[in-house]
């Protein structure tokens, strides 16, 4: 690959560092420069309408927030990803997308996508597309994603250089 420019970048963070504040921050300045923006960034609890528990997404084209938390109860102790909420979420990363736009922001490489479910598809399809992916990964799943990514990524801190 030398010579060949990586159209992924790799944010890795773990939990103390803000990710979410991080791509929000950059798809504000990729905004104010004209350039269009799409993809999914953790809610604010404090200012996205819709917001549920602490497990929503927004997408940057629609501005609309969905769920991915599902009750499990009270002394449930298993996953609380919502299928189809990240389903919903992924279907409206995927017209951001297909809008060809000029980068994809996504908060989070984690186990759904390690396991090839979850958003797999549509980061494979920035790459098929060739549409520039910046994407939070946490330190913890970094084998998984190296997994994944084959090497087509560089790899960055989590801050806003």
């Amino acid at each position: 690959m030398s010579g060949e420019q990586h159209r992924i970048a790799a944010v890795l963070y773990d939990r103390r560092e803000r990710i979410d504040a991080v791509l929000a921050g950059f798809a504000g300045r990729l905004v104010a420069e004209g350039r269009t923006v799409a993809g999914l960034i953790e809610a604010d609890p404090a200012g996205d309408a819709c917001f549920v528990r602490d497990m929503a997404l927004k997408d940057l084209g629609s501005g609309e927030v969905v769920s991915i938390c599902q009750d499990l109860g009270a002394n449930a102790t298993g996953c609380r990803i919502d299928p189809r909420g990240l389903a919903q979420a992924g279907a409206l990363l995927r017209v951001g997308i297909d809008a060809r736009p000029d980068c994809v922001l996504i908060n989070k490489f984690g186990k759904m996508e390690a396991d090839g479910l979850g958003l797999a598809d549509e980061i494979g399809l920035c790459v098929a597309e060739g549409v520039p992916l910046v994407i939070g990964v946490p330190r913890r799943f970094v084998d998984a994603w190296n997994a994944f990514a084959g090497g087509l990524d560089t790899q960055l801190a989590c801050s806003a250089a």
